[in-house]
């Protein structure tokens, strides 16, 4: 989790996969924790609880910093545009950034959320290279087919696809029913 709006959606990313029964390593750096503490009202100590372990961002030497450390992918819920930019210039000072890295390196599953708007030519460069290196973008842009009726609706639509691109099956929204393939 980085220091960009969007908190409520790393939230329930994190309490969906622990309903799966995924495992979830949590990262929150220093600019989301005041996020987390205003969109959603819990601190980082409560959303560690959520998850099945919790790492400092300046713990470099955490497990998950490693590519011998097997992780079924990385999301980044919600992603700074300085998050953003980090990861597609390969810079590596936190241990967010370095699991990213990783994740990128090792060729697993990188999801990144990002939360901005309006994005700018230099945002879209990055987001581009993030794509060109195996990453999925995956905005925070909820449909409105779901009909959704509250913030809630929206947040879990989003928390959704995020898991969609782990396959991790859940029922957090309704799909589009316009006919099977």
């Amino acid at each position: 989790m980085s220091g960009a709006s969007g908190a409520p959606i790393a939230v329930r990313v994190v309490e969906a996969l622990g309903a799966a029964g995924v495992p979830v390593a949590l990262v929150v750096s220093e600019g989301a924790r005041a996020v987390l503490r205003e969109e959603s009202g819990i601190d980082e100590a409560a959303l560690a609880a959520k998850a099945t372990r919790a790492y400092e961002d300046r713990d470099l030497a955490a497990p998950i910093a490693s590519g011998s450390v097997p992780t079924r992918g990385m999301a980044v819920v919600p992603a700074s545009m300085n998050t953003v930019a980090k990861i597609a210039l390969g810079i590596s000072d936190s241990l967010l950034l370095r699991a990213a890295q990783v994740h990128l390196k090792e060729r697993r599953p990188l999801v990144v959320v990002p939360r901005e708007t309006p994005i700018s030519a230099i945002h879209l460069r990055h987001l581009a290279t993030l794509a060109e290196l195996g990453a999925v973008v995956l905005p925070a842009s909820p449909p409105y087919y779901t009909h959704p009726k509250s913030v809630e609706d929206q947040t879990d639509y989003l928390a959704g696809k995020v898991l969609d691109q782990f396959g991790v099956p859940h029922t957090l929204y309704r799909r589009w029913n316009a006919g099977v393939l």
